[in-house]
């Protein structure tokens, strides 16, 4: 059995892979059924990426994973932070479809910190068990 730190069976860098993907796959999807070829859409993608990639090379380079998780909780407290940054100065979006990838990505970016944040705590729990 491991002793690396999971939630519901699932590594940091896995969730990282999985949230980025589909992050991805919203953006690239809010792009084709907006019709108006605003690159605005793909805002998720954009953000997503850099999430899917940190993930990708943490299960790659288990001695950086220290470093890319770091700098992929930097990534998603932005993803939790710009939505809202967004709602305080222009409002509520018109569209349901801004709308919902504003909420999306706020909503991935806040639980990918919670599960950041139970890992770094449970790393420093560990060390200091030690």
């Amino acid at each position: 059995m491991s002793d690396e730190f999971t939630v519901s069976g699932l590594t940091i860098p896995r969730i990282a892979i999985y949230e980025g993907a589909i992050l991805v796959l919203w953006g690239i999807a809010a792009y084709i059924i907006s019709d108006q070829s605003s690159i605005t859409a793909m805002i998720p993608s954009f953000m997503g990426a850099p999430l899917l990639v940190l993930g990708i090379l943490s299960e790659r380079m288990p001695d950086m994973r220290h470093h890319l998780m770091h700098a992929s909780m930097i990534i998603a407290l932005f993803m939790a932070l710009a939505p809202i940054g967004m709602f305080a100065g222009r409002g509520i979006p018109d569209s349901q479809l801004a709308l919902a990838s504003n909420l999306v990505l706020m909503l991935i970016g806040i639980s990918f910190m919670v599960c950041g944040i139970m890992s770094f705590r449970a790393a420093r729990l560990a060390r200091e068990a030690e």
